[in-house]
């Protein structure tokens, strides 16, 4: 028996990234974004192929995640973000539309965009997700677009 199986590998050389960045929240924003620019660039991403654009909060992120989709120019898109839980059910209606839409704009244009928006219920969660304890989202989600911009580019 014989098959063709594929596989993305962790190497962004030749790689180019859009960053979505939301400003609300940023003491978590850009600590998410200090650990998707340190993983993009140890896996062999250019600065020069890293592109950051700075958006209000995580509900005006699809918008533009869908004109960089549309440009074609990058592999991947990255979305960062904190939305923290607050006395209202806010929070969980944004994070529901958000990761619906960037679905959605994922699909459609056949570019992956990983969702690195932290969706916590308390500020201790949204630190340990942000880089202590728990990691650094950011750099996860970076290294998910690294292998997903490396597997899709496998398959054409």
């Amino acid at each position: 028996m014989s098959y063709k199986e594929y596989n993305g590998q962790l190497n962004a050389k030749g790689l180019s990234f859009g960053i979505v960045v939301s400003r609300f929240n940023d003491l978590f924003s850009e600590q998410l974004l200090k650990g998707a620019l340190d993983c993009l660039l140890r896996h062999g991403a250019n600065a020069e192929d890293i592109h950051i654009v700075r958006v209000p909060g995580a509900y005006e992120q699809p918008i533009v995640l869908q004109k960089l989709a549309r440009k074609g120019t990058y592999q991947a898109l990255i979305s960062l973000g904190a939305v923290i839980q607050g006395s209202t059910s806010h929070a969980g209606l944004i994070n529901a539309q958000v990761t619906r839409a960037i679905t959605q704009i994922s699909l459609d244009t056949g570019i992956p965009i990983v969702d690195g928006i932290v969706t916590a219920e308390n500020l201790d969660q949204a630190i340990e997700r942000s880089g202590s304890k728990a990691g650094n989202r950011g750099w996860s989600a970076a290294q998910s677009a690294i292998e997903m911009a490396s597997l899709l580019r496998g398959m054409e």
